[in-house]
């Protein structure tokens, strides 16, 4: 396959992968595949799936931000939870295989879209957790973090599953704060990668040019139509991301 149209095909995946990441989760299983098919080795293709996360990440939050509805502080504290978690994480990344990992995987997205289903009661809109378990949530985000910076597919389940049932936030909401958590540990986490020569960069601006797009226009989406169509695009990457991980398609 020649060049162009490589970066024509990591483009167009690219869209469908922001738009899962943003609304739901799991679009680095469909994104990562494909750089390893096109010759990366697995450490190369984690490296360069970040920076196109990165970048994902700035047009959701600055999508999301464009609506008026947005709690800075609160997302800024929860992101610098995450912070040392995502450092020793992609430290981890870089030496271990993950094959192992991603079938434990398989079985925590299914538990956790079990969960995801079951009624919330939300919060008010003010951007103040729940006082009940509220602590739970930093360690949590410690754990996460670790688990975004090791190998990042999959965590917008995980974090979708604590700011859920731990401060009891509706999914809109949530989807606002997980993009922007992202955003912050995928700073050290690039940067690592970086340094230890696991980014090629040219796909990786045409997969974070397509991310982009369809992160933008997920985030308008979530926002528009709410908890209802975050559910049903929930389910079916969980289910999708799920039969990938186990190896049955």
């Amino acid at each position: 396959m020649q060049e162009p149209l490589k970066w024509l095909l990591l483009y167009g995946v690219g869209v469908l992968a922001g738009f899962i990441n943003v609304m739901a989760g799991g679009g680095s299983t469909i994104t990562m595949p494909l750089l390893i098919f096109l010759g990366l080795d697995g450490a190369a293709a984690n490296g360069t799936n970040r920076v196109a996360i990165f970048i994902q990440n700035i047009a959701a939050v600055s999508s999301f931000h464009a609506e008026k509805n947005y709690h800075f502080k609160t997302a800024l504290k929860y992101a610098a939870w995450t912070l040392p978690g995502a450092i020793i994480g992609a430290m981890t990344a870089v030496r271990i295989d993950n094959e192992l990992f991603e079938k434990i995987l398989g079985v925590v997205i299914i538990g956790v879209m079990v969960t995801l289903l079951l009624p919330q009661k939300p919060t008010q809109d003010t951007g103040e957790v729940s006082p009940e378990k509220a602590w739970l949530i930093y360690p949590a985000l410690f754990g996460i973090g670790f688990y975004g910076g090791f190998i990042q597919a999959g965590v917008g389940f995980l974090f979708m599953a604590a700011l859920v049932h731990l401060i009891h936030l509706d999914l809109v909401r949530v989807n606002m704060y997980k993009v922007f958590i992202i955003f912050i540990y995928t700073i050290p986490a690039v940067l690592i990668f970086a340094l230890s020569g696991n980014i090629r960069i040219i796909y990786a601006l045409a997969l974070a040019a397509g991310n982009a797009t369809g992160a933008w226009w997920s985030a308008k989406l979530a926002v528009k139509k709410g908890d209802k169509i975050i559910r049903l695009v929930l389910c079916c990457a969980v289910f999708a991301m799920a039969l990938k991980l186990f190896d049955l398609y």
